[in-house]
Order: C-alpha cells, then structure tokens, then sequence
C-alpha cells in the first residue's frame, strides 16, 4: 500500500510540475524536456504506474538520453519486460539505436525474450539493423541457445544466412560459441529447417561441420551433415 501511494504520488508531482510550467509561462519545449526526463526515470525504474500516467499524458515515448537509449531501450536493459510491453503497446519506437547501436528489437532478440519479440513484429522491426558487432537479432539468439525467441525471429523473414563483422553466420555461432547442448542443438536444427546454409565457412576457410567435429559437438556434426553440410 506505502509502495503504491508513492507511485500514485510520483505521477501527481509530475502532473502538478506540468500544470506550473505552463502557468509561468514556459513554453511546449519546457513541458516536453520534463516529461521526457520523468519517462526516462519511470523505465530506468520499472515504475508502471508512473508509465501509465505519463503515456495516458501523451508524453514523448522516445525521448533519448545521453547514450541515445529510449525508455524502451533501458526498459528492456534492466529487465522491466512488463514495463517494456506497456511501452510497445502504447506505440514506442522499436528501431530506434541508441549509441551502441543497441535496438530494442536487436536486443530483445540477444536477451532472449520471445514474448516482447512477438509483440514488436507488427511494430514493424527494421530487419536490416545491426548491432555493434554487425549481427542481427538473430545471431546472439542462436549464440545463447534462446531456443523461443530463435523461432519467432525466423519467423520474422530474417536473413538466416547474414554474415557478422567476425566473418559468423547464426550457424557457425552456435557451434564456435555454444557449448553443444540441449538448447544449442535445438537451434542449429531450427535454423537449418529454416534454410541456412551450411557450406557458408568463417574467414579461414573452416565451416560449421569442421568446427562442430572439432569441438566433438557430435549431435550437432550430425544435424549438419544431414543438411548437406561437408
């Protein structure tokens, strides 16, 4: 209950903060910077309730701070999908990169969080992004062995084959960075069922399979094989 005075009181400050702004006579640019400050603070928080009050008074929902991240951004940063999914659904700005690059898109993607994945596809994600290591959401995914969101990003038309500025496909990640297990060998079949090329070799010449063999990844040298893999 104390909690939930504090919010309810956080967003009238916010809303009385506006209200003398605009009777001193400080203009629209003044309002906007306040709002935008206070979104920034709610998503750094997690703080729904003040979320709600500040969407519901049309403040800017991509505001950026000083490293060029949206409310969206560090919302999913820290972990606040709740308060990620209330931003996406009241229309936040899933392209928008910040400095590092960092989407929200591309990083719903590298944390694994299918859910909000779903809920930004028809937010229209921009499939061309990359991040700061030349990846799509895709690569990191497989990286990691987040077998969910792997599914909806296929799903998604990306580019299964995209080549990283590490000179990796998603597939040849899963092998050189994952540790063969459960979750990877479900990816790497996922993403050969959804084409990927498995002959596409790192930049010295060394392919998925070798890699695989290599690294006694037996199951996974087998899915490879099997997809033509050499």
């Amino acid at each position: 209950m104390r909690d939930g005075r504090r919010l309810q009181s956080a967003a009238c400050l916010w809303l009385a903060a506006i209200m003398v702004l605009a009777m001193t006579g400080r203009g629209p640019a003044d309002t906007r910077s306040s709002s935008a400050q206070a979104m920034l603070a709610a998503a750094e928080r997690g703080d729904l309730a003040a979320l709600r009050t500040l969407i519901a008074g049309r403040a800017p929902l991509d505001p950026a701070d000083g490293a060029g991240r949206t409310p969206l951004l560090i919302a999913i940063e820290r972990g606040h999908l709740t308060a990620a999914e209330l931003l996406v659904g009241a229309g936040a700005d899933v392209n928008a990169q910040a400095g590092n690059r960092d989407t929200p898109w591309l990083l719903a993607g590298a944390r694994g969080h299918a859910g909000l994945l779903r809920l930004m596809l028809p937010r229209g994600p921009d499939l061309a992004l990359r991040n700061r290591f030349g990846g799509s959401a895709l690569i990191p995914a497989c990286e990691r062995g987040h077998v969910e969101a792997v599914a909806v990003l296929l799903g998604s038309g990306i580019d299964v084959d995209h080549v990283n500025d590490l000179g990796w496909t998603c597939l040849l990640e899963i092998v050189i960075l994952g540790d063969g297990g459960p979750r990877h060998r479900e990816v790497a079949r996922l993403v050969l069922a959804a084409g990927a090329n498995p002959n596409l070799a790192d930049r010295d010449g060394v392919t998925a399979l070798a890699h695989a063999r290599r690294k006694g990844q037996r199951e996974i040298a087998e899915l490879i094989a099997a997809a033509g893999g050499r």
